[in-house]
């Protein structure tokens, strides 16, 4: 039986996949990303999720691949996953009181029957204008490390953020919405939880 695999280290867009009922098994692709060569945010995410789906299909090409990428995108500078509270720090007080974009590309491959997929959905963040000891606060969660542009919006994050337009789930990690879609042509429906992949 053909089985869903996750190729993300995610643990979030894990959890969006458990809250639907998916069957899935989780490896982690080791490709590095792509770097950025001029590319916008589209491209950029959509590059990335690609690359990992790609490198995961090559040695499962019996199971469908999931794999996606998360880029936030401010003035035109890309917005990593800070390694230290000094980078997170900065990131935050850059985005403060300002709109970015947060682009996630959703790829989906399985190679046996040829299968490829890929889509990226663009979603707007406006934050607040931050006062340096709620940026302190915040940091003191320990929530900015290892999340794209420094923040994350299911969790105290959400305090920071003004307006939002497009898919909240986007900005988590996964756009929901849009990989049922892409999911039903490849004839899984997440309505429908712990069916086989046919």
């Amino acid at each position: 039986m053909r089985q869903m695999i996750l190729a993300s280290a995610s643990p979030r867009r894990a959890e969006l996949l458990n809250r639907l009922g998916v069957n899935f098994k989780t490896i982690p692709s080791l490709v590095e990303e792509p770097p950025e060569d001029g590319a916008g945010p589209r491209q950029l995410a959509l590059k990335r999720a690609v690359s990992k789906a790609e490198a995961v299909a090559v040695q499962y090409p019996l199971d469908l691949v999931l794999a996606a990428d998360t880029v936030v995108w401010c003035d035109g500078r890309v917005l990593d996953k800070p390694k230290a509270i000094p980078e997170a720090r900065e990131m935050l007080e850059f985005l403060s009181g300002r709109e970015h974009l947060v682009a996630t590309g959703v790829a989906l491959r399985l190679d046996a029957s040829g299968l490829c997929q890929h889509d990226v959905v663009v979603t707007r963040v406006r934050f607040r204008s931050l006062r340096v000891q709620e940026i302190e606060n915040y940091l003191a969660t320990g929530e900015p490390l290892g999340k794209a542009g420094g923040y994350g919006i299911q969790g105290y994050g959400a305090l920071l953020v003004a307006e939002i337009e497009g898919c909240f789930y986007n900005v988590v990690g996964l756009p929901l919405a849009r990989l049922g879609e892409m999911l039903q042509s490849c004839g899984v429906d997440l309505m429908c939880p712990g069916q086989s992949i046919t």
